[in-house]
């Protein structure tokens, strides 16, 4: 067999397809498992853009390629959402890209910028993705811790003036996954002086910005002044509107990184089906409502966990975004210990912290995309197994 190349090798098994995995022999052996360890809705994509869809996929036009940076359609209309929702004025033409998810797009800004010897300034505990694809492209990650007593939030000062100097990307993720803590424009603009400063590419994950609570509305680093000096912005349908199955958001922001990351995806992808991003465009317009009730449905599910959770011993501040809720694993246990009798004891899956990265040693995640019956009887299943903090 022909021997996979040495990046691959350096890569640790993918978390959520360890979870998968994990789901999947525990099902084989006729448990009954409930996963709270993925961040994917469990209630339906928004309607107007499921009957938008309807239309679109019998439009003869939108069978063909789609043009490589999105159809002007869903640029302007993403633009002007941008406009409404930050006051940050676009280009269309220029400071807009689609991409196939945030995923997708996030890995390939990698490929564009770093080149081996390069570093890259990745949060931990973080998204997986920011730290494989630094790898992938031939890069050294360097963690910035996400601790607790800084509220979840990187010191910049402590990266080394050696490591900054000789970093081409710095990723940010607020509202955060996992911790789900949130950040303001104050943070975000020591970011922007700090990626200044040193010539680095701010990049920040916005995936979950409109999963906000208790009057929290999540700042965009494109607010800061000279932010698309230095910075873009990764935006994902998938949470704001259940759309994680159909693969569809944009990035923003610097025109000449838009520019580099454009040229990658060109050589790369074929873009994204012109009915999707058809209803995609549409999910703009869908009624503030919906995505109110959809948060409001959120809240009521983490109030449940959390009361839960209070009662098992954990301390439990109710985060202000997300859906997910960040915890130290029961005292004298690492996460690997815990999560194993999450799921063998109380029959529960939640992912281990350390799959986020060094810094997520003695924590584990909770998602709360099920049903509040469902995480009342998690939390009858881990009270009856006598797990607690």
């Amino acid at each position: 067999m022909v021997k996979v190349s040495e990046r691959l090798e350096k890569i640790p098994p993918y978390l959520f397809a360890e979870i998968d995995r994990k789901i999947a022999e525990a099902k084989a052996k006729g448990i009954d498992i409930i996963s709270l360890g993925i961040g994917d809705p469990d209630t339906p994509t928004i309607q107007c853009v499921i009957d938008e869809m309807h239309k679109a996929i019998d439009m003869p036009k939108n069978h063909d390629y789609p043009p490589y940076n999105g159809t002007e359609e869903f640029r302007v209309k993403s633009c002007k959402w941008m406009k409404e929702r930050f006051g940050v004025d676009l280009n269309p033409d220029t400071e807009m890209l689609i991409n196939i998810g945030s995923k997708e797009a996030i890995a390939h800004m990698f490929f564009a910028y770093i080149d081996e010897g390069d570093y890259t300034l990745i949060p931990d505990p973080g998204y997986p993705v920011y730290y494989n694809a630094t790898i992938f492209a031939g890069g050294t990650p360097y963690s910035m811790p996400l601790l607790e007593e800084n509220d979840y939030l990187p010191d910049f000062d402590k990266i080394p003036e050696d490591v900054a100097k000789a970093a081409k990307i710095m990723f940010l993720n607020y509202p955060n996954n996992p911790t789900g803590a949130v950040c303001d424009l104050e943070f975000l603009k020591k970011a922007v002086d700090f990626c200044k400063k040193y010539d680095i590419l701010l990049c920040q994950d916005m995936a979950y910005c409109e999963m906000t609570y208790d009057g929290y509305k999540a700042p965009s680093v494109l607010q800061v002044e000279g932010g698309k000096d230095v910075a873009v912005e990764f935006y994902s349908h998938s949470k704001s509107y259940n759309m994680t199955g159909w693969r569809v958001g944009f990035v923003c922001g610097n025109k000449d990184a838009i520019k580099a990351l454009g040229t990658i995806k060109n050589n790369i992808d074929s873009g994204t089906f012109k009915a999707i991003q058809q209803a995609a465009s549409e999910a703009y317009d869908a009624p503030k409502e919906q995505i109110e009730s959809l948060n409001k449905m959120y809240q009521e599910r983490r109030s449940v966990m959390t009361e839960g959770l209070k009662e098992m011993g954990w301390n439990v501040e109710k985060s202000k975004a997300t859906f997910y809720i960040w915890l130290p694993v029961t005292r004298g246990m690492t996460s690997e210990e815990f999560v194993t009798q999450m799921l063998e004891k109380a029959h529960v899956v939640v992912p281990a912290g350390n799959g986020y990265g060094k810094y997520g040693e003695g924590y584990f995640r909770i998602s709360v995309t099920k049903p509040k019956e469902v995480l009342q009887e998690a939390l009858k299943r881990m009270k009856d197994a006598g797990i607690h903090y």
